[in-house]
């Protein structure tokens, strides 16, 4: 049993008790969410594809906390300028635990 769902510009594959890590939401740890943009859903025989969206479906996130992703450097040259410069950047994204699917 499985469900795509589109959140916060993104598409995710849900299946109940598994965890995803979403783009950044400002959520407090504990929180539950609902996302009612399921796309498509299957219950292991029959799937169900939305036009644009499955009517009554919907997956339920209890969300588990903040994390940051790994570090990129990014690095700029240009030669024989003496122009160099180092940067990074680390993502930040909120965990979120998969509470219960509605197939709809």
């Amino acid at each position: 049993m499985y469900a795509i769902f589109r959140a916060l510009g993104k598409q995710f594959r849900a299946e109940k008790g598994k965890t995803l890590r979403l783009p950044l939401m400002d959520k407090q740890p504990g929180d539950k969410v609902v996302f009612d943009e399921v796309l498509l859903s299957s219950d292991g025989t029959t799937v169900k594809a939305g036009a644009p969206t499955v009517k009554g479906a919907k997956v339920e996130v209890e969300v588990i906390g903040d994390a940051k992703g790994e570090k990129l450097y990014i690095f700029k040259f240009k030669r024989r300028k003496g122009y160099r410069r180092k940067t990074g950047h680390r993502q930040k994204y909120t965990d979120v635990r998969i509470t219960a699917l509605t197939l709809g």
